[in-house]
């Protein structure tokens, strides 16, 4: 095999090679006079690795740089953070960026109340503290009481409260931490009339919630056998296993409840259902939409009373437990209906007729909700004796309350009608139930529903020093490049109209069945009140319009994604919002992959970007903590014809020498073992050889955080005081003379 040291990142490995699978060659249109740059970057070492991918040398010269532990690599981080942070100490509007997010996220805010054994419990932030506190009262407005204030549990709030699930009787609280923003938790007990730990830890479980017995002497939760000492956010995460906890034991002494070593992939997750009487057991693979169920019959202390039945054993639609009367379980699924519906099936009827039959029956599945003729069901809770079912309206909710039988009493009244809204959680023979409403402009306010009368009263609502009616929300539809409709939300002045010179900021995701609602947020407030236009378009590959839309946006499609978000930004640009160079764009996570294609197939349409905590790398994620897992959505290089497509787009593959790349400002964290921040290293200095322009293109390392769950308040306010800072510098923007009151 030759040796291939070009930076095109595709070289030949034989005597062959396809042209349509290699990364784009710098041409002489796409190379210019070099521009030197005002900033001086670190000198990254480039190294000879060449892969032999399906005949394609594949040139991968910044491997080193996920050694993350090596002094290689601390070096260049700590290098990296020199340059970016002194250019950004000489922006003059940070500090003023600074200043106004902590005024405005300096608010009261409550989560939604939920009930267990009489009490009911909360999580409060006063405004700036770090971590949101857990309390629990008598009575709905009665005396709070001190539960949990992870605040108290690191000097630095990067001890976050991941999950927290209370027993039945309302006594004792499971809650997991996790450190520096890792994935990985551990289960402690707290007594919750005295505050008290009890000694139960529970060490390496993620991507799983725990659930009681009705006993309240335990519960079942997921967990991974420990990694290597030194390799906790690298190693691949595979193997799962479900267990059962009994109060006061080891973990060494849990009770396997199900695993399968066949199938490493598979993920479990146990659910009891309500009666005490049914353990329902998820059985998903990655991020695989679809998933099997497995139910079984429990007995006293975390006992199985039977075997585990395997109701649904086909990866063939989405399966969700929704709750049971008896041995009747009602699901959603999108089983012959793409867009969702509820069914019912007589369990407890099917495990006594399936047992000793081989093969097993079909299960039976009785529908109760069809699906609707336009609008995505999106998920349906069984509470107070009714299915409180919410739909996805052209990326709006809509909530419709239906009987067991699945008529439909009514729709709900929203109080704001363009939002998104979370909750109708609640006991099977609730009186109320609770629910949370916010929009691009109206933070998280909390509901009291009345599930007989269905009168909503008005619970908590944040009070900040921020004049909504100053803004409008609108929403577009526009054409993509094979012509599909995209609708896009426009959040700006009210009244303000296209000047063409408007500072825009397009920010999108587009991946994993996920959906981009209205949502409340303090920096994309700032942005407004910096002047700026926010745009934030439903990509194909998202879950807006069902399962059809979601797999548009996957695989051998993925396409789809980036074209329809390049599609967003021409749009702001022909309908007049901006210019290219007032136009910077924005994602996280699968959004900073977009970002990372867009920027790299569209150079000439951005001012600027920025990629937080991307996926940069298409092919070689897998092979990282839970990378494995999001085939589902992007396929694999292992697969000849995926390998093909990954490359087609892999930002980190696409960098081309000689180009002049937008403002780019690249940022991770150091503990992220989700997207592990070796994606972005190599992105960015890879970037760094190839720019050919005045503009910057940097990266900032976060330290002692992860992928962006339970990041302080402090560090959130630092890092977008960044973020905002930069593009105020890239985009040459003016903050209004009122900015700072």
């Amino acid at each position: 095999m030759s040796v291939c040291w070009s930076l095109a990142l595709a070289c030949d490995t034989g005597d062959t090679q396809n042209p349509d699978t290699a990364a784009p060659a710098a041409t002489e249109d796409a190379v210019s006079e070099k521009v030197e740059s005002p900033w001086v970057y670190p000198v990254a070492r480039v190294s000879p690795q060449v892969d032999d991918l399906h005949g394609v040398g594949i040139a991968d010269p910044y491997r080193w740089l996920e050694d993350l532990d090596s002094a290689q690599t601390r070096e260049w981080v700590e290098a990296e953070n020199a340059v970016t942070f002194g250019y950004l100490e000489t922006i003059e509007e940070r500090a003023a960026i600074q200043a106004k997010l902590e005024s405005l996220w300096n608010h009261e805010r409550y989560g939604t109340p939920w009930q267990e054994g009489g009490r009911f419990f909360f999580s409060k932030n006063d405004g700036l503290q770090n971590q949101s506190v857990y309390y629990w009262s008598d009575t709905l407005d009665g005396e709070p009481k001190l539960l949990l204030d992870p605040n108290a549990l690191s000097a630095d709030g990067t001890t976050a409260v991941g999950s927290i699930n209370v027993s039945h009787d309302g006594k004792l609280a499971a809650y997991a931490l996790s450190d520096a923003g890792s994935d990985w938790q551990r289960w402690k007990v707290r007594e919750v009339a005295t505050g008290k730990d009890r000694p139960d830890l529970l060490e390496w479980s993620k991507f799983t919630g725990i659930s009681w017995t009705p006993d309240n002497k335990g519960f079942f939760y997921g967990a991974y056998d420990p990694p290597a000492q030194g390799d906790e956010f690298e190693q691949v995460n595979k193997n799962q296993k479900l267990y059962y906890h009994q109060l006061g034991a080891k973990q060494a002494a849990d009770k396997l409840i199900y695993a399968d070593p066949e199938q490493p992939d598979w993920q479990f997750d146990g659910d009891v259902t309500e009666d005490g009487k049914w353990l329902v057991i998820d059985v998903s693979v990655g991020t695989d939409v679809r998933n099997m169920l497995y139910v079984a019959a429990l007995g006293r202390g975390g006992a199985l009373s039977g075997k585990v039945v395997k109701l649904i054993d086909e990866l063939e639609a989405n399966y969700s437990f929704i709750g049971n009367e008896g041995g009747v379980f009602y699901f959603f699924t999108n089983l012959d209906a793409p867009r969702g519906r509820v069914v019912k099936a007589d369990v407890g009827a099917y495990v006594k007729a399936a047992a000793g039959q081989a093969p097993a029956p079909a299960l039976e599945l009785v529908e109760v909700i069809p699906q609707d003729s336009q609008h995505t069901l999106q998920s349906v809770s069984f509470t107070g004796g009714r299915l409180f079912a919410k739909y996805m309206v052209d990326a709006k909710n809509e909530v419709r309350v239906h009987d067991l039988a699945g008529k439909q009493q009514r729709t709900i009244a929203l109080p704001e009608p363009i939002s998104t809204v979370y909750g109708f959680g609640g006991k099977q023979d609730a009186k109320q139930t609770f629910y949370g409403l916010m929009s691009f402009t109206q933070p998280y306010a909390i509901y009291r529903y009345d599930v007989d009368t269905g009168v909503s009263e008005l619970w908590r609502e944040p009070t900040l020093a921020f004049d909504a009616s100053r803004y409008e929300t609108e929403q577009v539809f526009y054409a993509s490049k094979d012509g599909t409709k995209i609708p896009m939300f426009l959040i700006h002045k009210k009244g303000q109209k296209p000047t063409g010179d408007s500072p825009t900021y397009l920010y999108g995701y587009g991946g994993f069945n996920i959906s981009l609602t209205p949502r409340f947020s303090v920096p994309d407030l700032i942005w407004l009140e910096m002047g700026g236009v926010y745009a934030q378009p439903n990509l194909r590959g998202g879950g807006e319009y069902g399962e059809a839309w979601h797999d548009a946006g996957t695989k051998l499609t993925k396409q789809n994604v980036f074209d329809d978000f390049i599609g967003a930004a021409e749009y702001l640009i022909d309908s007049g919002w901006t210019r290219p160079d007032k136009l910077a764009i924005g994602g996280r996570s699968n959004g900073g992959l977009l970002v990372g294609a867009a920027m790299t197939q569209r150079p000439d349409l951005f001012g600027a970007v920025l990629a937080g905590v991307g996926v940069m790398d298409m092919l070689r994620f897998h092979l990282f903590t839970i990378g494995w897992a999001w085939t589902s959505d992007y396929g694999s290089a292992d697969d000849p014809e995926q390998f093909k497509a990954l490359l087609e787009y892999s930002p980190y593959h696409n960098l081309v020498d000689g180009t002049a790349y937008p403002a780019t400002m690249v940022y991770t964290a150091d503990h992220d073992d989700r997207v592990v921040p070796s994606h972005s290293f190599k992105f960015a200095a890879r970037l760094q050889a190839a720019h050919n322009g005045a503009a910057p293109v940097m990266i900032r390392i976060e330290t002692k955080a992860g992928h962006g769950a339970g990041k302080p308040t402090a560090k959130q306010i630092e890092e977008w005081a960044d973020l905002w800072g930069f593009l105020a510098d890239q985009l040459e923007m003016t903050l209004p003379a009122d900015f700072g009151g």
